[in-house]
């Protein structure tokens, strides 16, 4: 049920982002796996679902050769879905991390465009089940692109 008078509705300030950077916006290389392979991904409420995975985005970010794994939402998806963690959650951005869609590769290369990076549905409201970063999508360094924490907002993961 929808309340227009909430209070979380009542003071939302809006979408802050990171200003737009060009250099977070990169072309990876894309490896498919060997074979079909699927990756666990958790919830915020503990629960594990196995989702298909064709490969990974391996790519050069702040002197560090990295790699994120994609995984395809259904059948006949158009877009790779990350589901990825960096070194600004907890404090710019929403601590159980963020989501990024990415176009299918071409010719073993994927643009990941980290500008377009979002705040997944459980960091506006207590009431959304959403996945959380696989420990391999946990990246060591700042991302400083993308969607901000929304503040005044639920801040923390029910589980990590």
């Amino acid at each position: 049920m929808k309340d227009p008078e909430s209070e979380t509705r009542r003071t939302f300030a809006g979408l802050q982002w990171f200003p737009i950077r060009d250099d977070l916006r990169l072309e990876a290389r894309f490896v498919p796996w060997s074979s079909p392979r699927s990756i666990a991904v958790p919830n915020i409420l503990g629960q594990v679902n196995d989702l298909p995975s064709p490969g990974y985005a391996e790519f050069t970010l702040a002197g560090r050769t990295l790699r994120l794994e994609p995984v395809i939402e259904e059948p006949g998806a158009e877009e790779l879905f990350f589901i990825f963690r960096d070194q600004t959650a907890g404090k710019e951005t929403y601590p159980a991390g963020r989501f990024l869609y990415a176009p299918m590769p071409k010719d073993g290369r994927v643009v990941l465009d980290f500008n377009k990076a979002y705040s997944p549905p459980c960091a506006f409201t207590a009431f959304a089940t959403c996945p959380l970063p696989p420990p391999q999508n946990r990246l060591p360094i700042r991302i400083e692109a993308g969607e901000k924490n929304p503040h005044g907002h639920p801040q923390r993961p029910r589980s990590s």
